[in-house]
């Protein structure tokens, strides 16, 4: 069952092949191993796509295919996953990622004065802290989610099954009662011959 909900949504192989930003990969999107569904291939690629759509880097999408590639990972989810950040949710995101690496080391929020090169280049460590540091806890989350997600409804899919053969096993035993009962039922019945008193 989660084959099936990853393969509906995730991106087709030959539209993944045919992508500008991952033609530098070539041959090596030919490895099946790259679109295999299962739990271990499919959290990994959450933990990649997430951490490398929440870094401020170009090429994103670049990145958490090299590291599918590397680690042998699904390839269409982890690209996929890339686009948590986006044109609209890029500034909110880093925004939020320069605050947590800001707080970190202790710096105080930049009240707008005085932007130069030098205090652009001091801003680039506090968002590359939050940055890294949210990857890391965001593509943990979405590790452990997918996992647990598999493996609950791997479950599910058993119980059903359970289930189900339950039902068959009670529809077998009526049905076998029933042939049974009509099998009695059509028996012929022994007569039984009163005795005359008078042969006594």
């Amino acid at each position: 069952m989660p084959k099936r909900i990853f393969r509906k949504y995730l991106p087709k192989p030959e539209r993944l092949r045919e992508h500008k930003s991952l033609s530098f990969l070539g041959e090596v999107l030919s490895d099946p191993n790259l679109w295999h569904i299962n739990r271990r291939s499919l959290a990994g690629a959450a933990f990649i796509g997430i951490f490398a759509g929440l870094l401020p880097i170009p090429l994103q999408m670049g990145l958490a295919a090299l590291l599918a590639v590397r680690f042998h990972c699904n390839l269409p989810l982890s690209v996929m996953l890339v686009w948590i950040s986006n044109p609209v949710t890029y500034v909110p995101i880093f925004y939020f990622n320069y605050r947590i690496g800001a707080w970190l080391l202790g710096m105080p929020p930049h009240s707008g004065e005085a932007i130069t090169v030098a205090w652009f280049v001091e801003q680039l460590i506090p968002l590359w802290l939050g940055s890294t540091l949210i990857a890391l806890v965001c593509g943990g989350a979405a590790y452990i989610t997918v996992k647990i997600a598999w493996r609950l409804a791997v479950v599910r899919s058993w119980n059903l099954r359970a289930r189900n053969r339950e039902r068959m096993q009670r529809r077998e035993a009526k049905k076998a009662e029933k042939e049974r009962v009509k099998k009695v039922d059509e028996q012929p019945q022994p007569v039984h011959q009163e005795s005359d008193p008078e042969r006594r």
